[in-house]
């Protein structure tokens, strides 16, 4: 993907703006008008923090401490206390593409000109991005409200150059060091400036837009695993005819089914049980039903895309500050929104991989599999063939299922019972990303297993898609034969779902797929 850079403004960024970032290093640069917007909410904070009269996240302490007046000789330190206290992640480090994600979308909030800093802070994080210098940010601190706390808070304290980053080659450095060899300058952080780094849903945000971008690849890549399925178990195409499905007209189920018939078109496999002698009624539900599951996910994975939308056209901080200067507190930093979808979006992911899994466990039944190999083994009850494989598929889609339970209704409270309800949305988001993993997984073991069988249906031959997938699987895994070393083959098909390779193959016989 070209890493063309991405113009930071007032209005909105894209899905395709974040992933270029976050995902590809795409480098940013803060337009005039945002600068301009910036400036000028950061002269109604100023004068605000000179005005006799306390102002929230200005002259106050924050959250359950929010009643006590703080000093003007005492502000720069409340800031900087604000940030080393809530940077409190503990964990594993999270992902390069996460962090960058989440600078990228604080930096977006900050270019609507509705926080109040300083135009020398919104420029640290465009700096902080195209030095491609990537704070650490652990696994566990953000309950999802008020947003992410704690990984905001991480780079933040990146920015003020303190804490550990790593730089563009991986390396980990302490983050002073890292900037002054970027020739760029620790922030001193001014009045509102720490909450306004830190008070935001941008952390749940970001892996929402990169779990979008990941789930149009698989369920299009599902659709090909479901075709071959449906080819190597002598299934019949009848049943995703366009009439047939629009007597039932949801969008995702018709875009799956017109993507089983561009596979599936000029099927040898298909055309030779098509006639008036084929004796077979109807198929199981796992490969009849696909494009009404798979559709349902992809119905699914539309409605979050609206409200990843929604969310990147927001502006999220507390206070804010309004057009018209006034400075005002709200509850628009709870994730409740984002939460719920990533949750929904798990739900439909634990079902997609486990109809996967179902079609795949038809293959190795001899009494299913319409004349095949048990196990698609090469000498049955020497060999085990694919058994084991499936064994795979079934221990990740039973993690799939115990990831599907909803964070986002384990509301738990903090802050002296202040912050008495909150979403979970970042946890939600962490094993909406761990589920992915799991369906890329699921599905490349049914795309393996569809393949071999495809190969012991000779001398007929599969539809030109469907050949062409397993083409680019047999430049790194050899057809049937004896048994051997499975898990090597499984990484090789995993890389050619999670790297598009099966995708762009079989476009480039049927054209894009929807």
């Amino acid at each position: 993907m070209q890493t063309v850079e991405v113009v930071v403004g007032v209005g909105p960024l894209s899905a395709d703006d974040v992933v270029a970032v976050a995902r590809y290093g795409a480098p940013v640069r803060i337009d005039d008008q945002a600068l301009e917007q910036i400036a000028k909410s950061r002269a109604a904070i100023e004068a605000l923090a000179h005005a006799d009269t306390p102002h929230y996240g200005v002259s106050t302490g924050f959250g359950a401490l929010a009643t006590r007046h703080i000093a003007p000789e005492l502000r720069a330190q409340l800031q900087r206390s604000l940030v080393r206290s809530h940077a409190a992640g503990s964990g594993p480090e999270v992902e390069t593409e996460v962090v960058r994600a989440l600078a990228l979308l604080r930096l977006s909030t900050l270019a609507t000109g509705r926080t109040g800093v300083r135009p020398e802070t919104a420029q640290a994080y465009a700096g902080l991005l195209n030095a491609k210098l990537t704070p650490v940010v652990h696994e566990y601190g953000s309950l999802g409200c008020s947003g992410d706390l704690a990984p905001l808070s991480h780079v933040a304290l990146a920015v003020m150059g303190e804490g550990k980053v790593r730089d563009a080659d991986g390396t980990l450095r302490d983050a002073g060091e890292a900037l002054e060899a970027n020739g760029l300058k620790p922030v001193v952080l001014a009045e509102k400036e720490g909450l306004a780094l830190i008070n935001g849903t941008d952390g749940m945000l970001g892996m929402l837009v990169l779990a979008l971008a990941d789930l149009d690849r698989l369920l299009k890549t599902a659709d090909i695993a479901a075709a071959m399925s449906v080819e190597g178990q002598l299934g019949t195409d009848r049943v995703f005819a366009a009439d047939l499905q629009a007597l039932r007209p949801h969008p995702g189920q018709g875009a799956a089914a017109a993507n089983l018939r561009a596979v599936l078109a000029d099927s040898p496999i298909v055309a030779s049980h098509r006639g008036p002698d084929c004796n077979r009624v109807q198929d199981a539900y796992s490969l009849r039903c696909s494009p009404q599951v798979h559709g349902a996910a992809r119905d699914t994975c539309s409605h979050a895309a609206t409200v990843a939308g929604r969310e990147l056209a927001a502006a999220i901080d507390n206070p804010v500050v309004l057009p018209d200067g006034r400075v005002e507190s709200n509850g628009n930093f709870h994730g409740a929104p984002v939460g719920y979808v990533l949750d929904f979006l798990a739900i439909a992911v634990a079902d997609v991989a486990s109809i996967s899994e179902r079609r795949t466990d038809r293959f190795l039944d001899v009494s299913r599999s319409h004349g095949l190999n048990a196990f698609l083994a090469d000498d049955p009850g020497v060999d085990s063939g694919h058994m084991i494989a499936q064994y795979t598929q079934a221990a990740i889609v039973s993690e799939l299922k115990r990831l599907a339970v909803p964070a986002s209704v384990d509301s738990i409270p903090s802050s002296a019972m202040q912050e008495d309800h909150v979403s979970m949305g970042w946890s939600a988001a962490r094993k909406l990303r761990k589920s992915i993993d799991g369906l890329q997984q699921v599905l490349a073991v049914e795309i393996l297993t569809a393949a071999r069988a495809l190969d012991m249906r000779a001398p007929l031959e599969p539809s030109p898609a469907t050949t062409a997938v397993r083409a680019v699987l047999r430049e790194h895994v050899e057809g049937p034969g004896t048994d051997r070393h499975l898990a090597p083959e499984i990484a090789h098909s995993v890389r050619l779902v999670a790297d598009g390779t099966y995708l762009s193959a079989v476009e480039a016989v049927t054209g894009p797929l929807s």
